[in-house]
C-alpha cells in the first residue's frame, strides 16, 4: 500500500510516538516517554500486525488506523475528534454560515448522540426537533459508538435529499422517526424587531464569521428607529454557540469595560483574557438576556460576561454548560485534529463547563394549550356580517380599543416577562431610590 502505515512496525511506532510528544502545537520541546508508554506502543503494533495477518477476512490498513485514531480521540471528551480532509472542509464551510444539512447542533451526552439545539428556521427546527432529543438511529442505523464527525457526515448532504432520524425525548413512551428533507442551511445569525414602549429585540441564533458586525449594524438600526431606546432584549435561547472571537465582539458591543472571558489550559499559550474596550457607542439602556437549556458555548460566554459585569439580567432556564475550547490543528494531508485545549471562565472566574449559566430570574416556558374550539374573536356572529342592522350600542361612541399583545408575546411567556420587566424598569428604579 502506498501510505505511511505500510512500512510498519518502525514508521508506525515513530508516528504514534510523535503524536504523543508533539501535542497541540507540534513545538520542538523534548519530552521523556516512560517505559509504560513504550510498552503500550509495542503492544499496539503487535495487535495491529496480528489483526492484519490473522483476521478472518482481509482488512484495510487505513481503515484500521482511522478506527484507532477515532478511539483515541473518543477516549478524551465528546468534542475532541479527528477530521478527514472532507470533514475539515465541511467545518470551514459551516463557520461561514452556509452548508447542506438539516440544521442541528449535536454532542455526545453519556455516549448518546444528543441535540444541543435545532438552528432556527431550518428543516430540523421546522420538523419539531428539540434541544435534548436523543438521536438513537440515523436512516435506521444505530448511533451507538458513533463519533460526532461521523454523525455530522451522515446528517449533512445535498439539498432536497432525505434523512430519517429516530429520537427519544423525555416523556416519550417509544422512539419516534422524523423524516427531514435537507436544505442549504444559510444561517442568518441576527434578527431584530421593536416593541411598544421603546423596547428593542435582538435574536442571535448562532455565532458566525460576521455576527459581531451584524449585531452592531442591528443596534444602529434599532436606535435610529426607536428614540429614546428604553430597553433591549437579547434572545440567545437555543443558540448552540460558534466562534469564540464573535462572542467576544458581541459582549464588547454592550460593555465599556471589564473582563469578557478568560481561558485556561495545560499549556501557557492557551491562557488568555479578553477585555472590553470603550468605543463610545455602546447602548446604555437596560438589557435582559434570554437563555435556556439550548444556550451553549459562545452564547454562554456572552451571557456570563454580561451577567458578571452587572450589565444585564439573565432570564430563563439553566444553560447547556459547554465551556471548553477546541483548537483545530490542520494536518499535512488536509485532515485536521479538533482538540480540547482549554476551558472558558466568566469574568468572576466561574467555570461554564458542565455548570452552565444560572439565570438571575428563572422563568420556565409555558406550553400553549391546544384550542379545542375557535377563540371568541374568531367566531362568526351577526355583527360581523357586512351591512347588518346595528345595535344601539354600536351607534354610541366607541370606547378606546384595548391594545392587545402581539402574538409572539402571547405565545412566549419568557419574552413577555422580559418585556414587562423593561416596561417597569423606571418605576422599579424610582422605588429603589425612594
Amino acid at each position: 500500500m502506498n501510505n505511511l502505515f505500510s512500512k510498519r512496525p518502525l514508521l508506525l511506532f515513530f508516528f504514534l510516538t510523535a503524536l504523543i510528544l508533539l501535542g497541540p502545537y507540534r513545538d520542538s520541546r523534548v519530552a521523556a516517554i516512560d517505559q509504560n508508554t513504550y510498552k503500550n506502543l509495542k503492544i499496539f503494533t503487535e495487535i495491529l500486525d496480528m489483526v492484519e495477518k490473522n483476521y478472518v477476512e482481509p482488512v484495510d490498513s487505513d481503515k484500521l488506523m482511522q478506527g484507532a485514531i477515532n478511539g483515541l480521540m473518543k477516549s478524551l471528551d465528546p468534542h475532541s475528534s479527528f477530521m478527514t480532509a472532507a470533514m475539515y472542509k465541511e467545518l470551514e464551510v459551516e463557520t461561514r454560515g452556509s452548508f447542506g444539512g438539516i440544521g442541528i447542533e449535536i454532542t455526545l451526552l453519556k455516549d448518546v448522540l444528543t441535540v444541543v439545539s435545532p438552528i432556527e428556521d431550518t428543516p430540523a427546527y421546522n420538523a419539531g426537533v428539540k434541544a435534548g432529543d436523543q438521536i438513537i438511529r440515523i436512516d435506521g442505523k444505530s448511533t451507538k459508538d458513533i463519533t460526532i464527525m461521523e454523525a455530522v457526515s451522515k446528517l449533512r448532504g445535498p439539498k432536497d435529499t432525505q434523512v430519517t432520524i429516530t429520537i427519544m425525548r423525555e416523556g416519550m413512551a417509544k422512539p419516534k422517526d422524523i423524516s427531514i428533507v435537507r436544505s442549504i442551511i444559510k444561517i442568518r445569525s441576527i434578527k431584530t424587531k421593536t416593541f411598544d414602549d421603546h423596547i428593542g429585540y435582538i435574536r442571535i441564533s448562532s455565532f458566525q464569521e460576521r455576527t459581531g458586525d451584524d449585531l452592531k449594524k442591528a443596534l444602529r438600526e434599532i436606535e435610529a428607529k426607536v428614540n429614546p431606546l428604553k430597553g433591549i432584549v437579547l434572545d440567545m435561547r437555543n443558540n448552540p454557540g460558534g466562534l469564540l472571537n464573535q462572542s467576544v465582539e458581541v459582549s464588547d458591543a454592550f460593555l465599556k469595560k471589564g473582563v469578557i472571558v478568560s481561558t485556561r489550559g495545560r499549556s501557557k499559550s492557551m491562557e488568555s483574557k479578553a477585555v472590553a474596550k470603550d468605543d463610545g457607542n455602546e447602548p446604555t439602556c437596560p438589557l435582559i438576556v434570554l437563555v435556556n437549556e439550548g444556550t451553549a458555548s459562545a452564547a454562554e460566554i456572552v451571557s456570563g460576561a454580561l451577567q458578571d459585569n452587572g450589565r444585564a439580567l439573565v432570564l430563563g432556564t439553566q444553560t447547556f454548560g459547554k465551556g471548553s475550547v477546541q483548537t483545530v490543528i490542520p494536518l499535512e494531508d488536509g485532515a485536521a485534529l479538533k482538540l480540547t485545549t482549554a476551558k472558558y471562565y466568566t469574568p468572576k472566574g466561574r467555570s461554564i463547563q458542565a455548570e452552565g449559566i444560572a439565570p438571575d430570574i428563572v422563568i420556565r416556558p409555558v406550553k400553549q394549550a391546544e384550542e379545542k374550539e375557535p377563540p371568541e374573536n374568531q367566531l362568526l356572529r351577526e355583527r360581523d356580517l357586512q351591512g347588518h342592522i346595528k345595535s344601539p350600542k354600536e351607534t354610541e361612541d366607541k370606547p378606546e380599543e384595548v391594545k392587545k399583545e402581539p402574538d409572539d408575546l402571547a405565545k412566549d411567556n419568557q419574552l413577555k416577562n422580559a418585556i414587562d420587566i423593561l416596561r417597569s424598569w423606571d418605576i422599579m428604579k424610582k422605588n429603589l431610590k425612594g
